[in-house]
């Protein structure tokens, strides 16, 4: 469900053994991943918990950072009949809408002038989805909602204030409770949100279960179904 990088002490060691395993794995782009293509891109805002500075400096840094850019936003397996997201789908999006859009990114960050985009990534603006939004402002967008969201406001705007549980945010709705989401039918697997823990509603598997802060990493089978498996994570 994304983030490789920058949730641990070892974003090198990880990111190159999911590299190794070639075509068996798929993993979508997170928040985070993107954060360190920005930084190899000479956009990237360094924090102090920032701990991909090895990926940087790895004599295969070049390779590693090729193969990230070339992983998707969304993807749709339809053996399975689920799409992989790292935040959400904003619920103004049908499926197609979102492939759509996914790929538009995708398509930038494959080619030769993907260190531009970086440039203007960041930010909270436009919260609201509106199909007038000019192409950088639609893209900041879409990036926003697929690595990002969590909650909306009643008007449906992302909020990035809150990232706590679901009871302690008044006024504020988890984005797969909106009332008229347009993506109901499509069963959404997705990670991001620690502090809301395991979850399964409205055709949504949330699988974020807070290994980086201590809790467990978690896997939920889909071929054949079957109930998710958690392995406790020291902190």
């Amino acid at each position: 469900m994304g983030d490789l990088v920058n949730r641990g002490p070892d974003s090198l060691g990880v990111l190159r053994r999911v590299k190794a395993l070639g075509d068996r794995v798929t993993t979508v782009l997170g928040n985070h991943d993107l954060h360190l293509l920005a930084a190899a891109a000479g956009h990237g805002r360094h924090g102090a918990e920032d701990t991909f500075g090895d990926i940087l400096r790895a004599k295969d840094s070049r390779q590693l950072i090729t193969w990230l850019r070339h992983r998707p936003l969304l993807h749709w397996d339809k053996a399975t009949g689920h799409a992989l997201v790292h935040a959400g789908i904003p619920p103004q999006w049908t499926l197609a809408q979102t492939e759509a859009y996914a790929s538009e990114i995708e398509s930038i960050l494959r080619g030769s002038d993907w260190r531009h985009f970086f440039a203007a990534m960041y930010g909270d603006d436009p919260a609201q989805w509106s199909t007038d939004l000019a192409p950088e402002l639609r893209r900041r967008y879409t990036i926003n909602a697929l690595t990002r969201m969590r909650f909306l406001h009643p008007d449906g705007s992302l909020n990035f204030s809150n990232n706590g549980p679901p009871n302690e945010a008044d006024a504020l709705v988890p984005w797969f409770q909106f009332p008229t989401r347009r993506n109901t039918e499509t069963r959404i697997v997705c990670g991001h949100w620690a502090a809301l823990g395991l979850r399964q509603e409205n055709n949504v598997v949330a699988l974020d279960s807070g290994c980086v802060w201590g809790g467990s990493l978690s896997a939920k089978p889909l071929q054949p179904p079957g109930e998710i498996l958690s392995i406790n994570c020291s902190a």
